[in-house]
């Protein structure tokens, strides 16, 4: 299925495609979806990346590959049971519920399953959580920069009108602010579907989290070669840098979920709460290592020490 994408700045539209390509098996007829591909590819290039820290961090490649089928495992899981969750009204049968290919993951539930995952499996497996979890600050903003697009190919994850010359339209934009009218009228929000002729534009919200989410990335490298100075540091800058951008950015979406008949944004929230409690720890932790510096377990740099003064902290501890 394809359809036609305006933006404010182009007359033109562009054809967009959700599907990659079908087939039948089985008498069945199938589809690949761009959607499961994008984010495929995403998590792909997040692997990749993780696995070249890690055997630069020293870490155990085996013992990775073991975390990152658990934390895959439990990522899936906890993306759809949070949407599900706190969106149960819109499924009709329980077969809905798997029908995955078709949206309905949330990015906090993935990350709050998949770090549970990598939690039990680190566990079992005797690896420093903390060094993980730094790699996977940095990997998650790699995943989540690119598998954004895989709400654009399905029109998804879109927020309230706006004149921006990079403003979006098309006709599942529009069908869904039409069905939707009574929901948004519930919680406060006033948004307007337009037609091809008289096209009302919607804040492309998935790209403005691809942007952040890879500059995001690029920040956090740079600091990891220079400054990184503590087990932790990483996974709380990245909770700050992300959790501020979403905060923004779920206050402009229309498909946010709802703490039930109020009009707190779930998301919103917890983003909220993410980014004021991963500052204060990291603002703690960054005093309490300036006067008593801790060596990082399989790292064998101190960012801005030279090998020497760093041989004589590490004897000195």
């Amino acid at each position: 299925m394809s359809t036609q994408v305006f933006f404010n700045a182009f007359e033109r539209g562009f054809n967009v495609s959700s599907t990659v390509f079908e087939f039948s098996l089985f008498g069945s007829d199938l589809s690949v979806r761009w959607y499961g591909v994008i984010i495929a590819f995403g998590f792909t290039l997040a692997v990749l990346f993780g696995g070249r820290m890690a055997y630069k961090w020293k870490m155990n490649l085996d013992k990775m590959i073991d975390v990152l089928i658990g934390g895959t495992i439990g990522g899936v899981l906890g993306a759809r049971l949070y949407y599900i969750i706190f969106n149960w009204q819109s499924y009709s049968s329980i077969g809905d519920i798997f029908r995955i290919w078709e949206g309905g993951l949330a990015i906090y539930g993935g990350l709050i399953g998949g770090l549970l995952g990598a939690f039990i499996v680190t566990r079992i497996n005797k690896l420093n959580f903390l060094n993980l979890m730094d790699l996977c600050g940095m990997s998650f903003l790699i995943g989540q920069g690119i598998g954004r697009w895989g709400n654009f190919t399905n029109q998804e994850a879109f927020g309230t009108n706006t004149n921006l010359p990079w403003g979006m339209w098309s006709q599942q934009t529009a069908d869904y602010i039409t069905i939707n009218q009574s929901r948004f009228a519930a919680h406060g929000i006033e948004a307007v579907a337009g037609s091809l002729a008289e096209r009302a534009y919607v804040h492309p919200t998935f790209l403005y989290e691809s942007l952040w989410c890879l500059l995001g990335f690029g920040l956090l490298y740079l600091f990891c070669r220079k400054w990184r100075s503590f087990s932790g540091q990483l996974l709380l800058l990245y909770g700050v840098w992300y959790g501020a951008g979403r905060f923004v950015l779920e206050g402009l979406r229309l498909d946010a979920l709802f703490i039930g008949s109020s009009n707190v944004r779930v998301s919103q929230l917890l983003s909220l709460l993410i980014a004021m409690g991963c500052l204060a720890a990291f603002i703690y932790l960054a005093i309490r290592y300036k006067k008593n510096p801790k060596p990082i377990e399989g790292i064998d740099f101190f960012p801005g020490l030279n090998e020497e003064i760093a041989e004589d902290l590490v004897e000195g501890l």
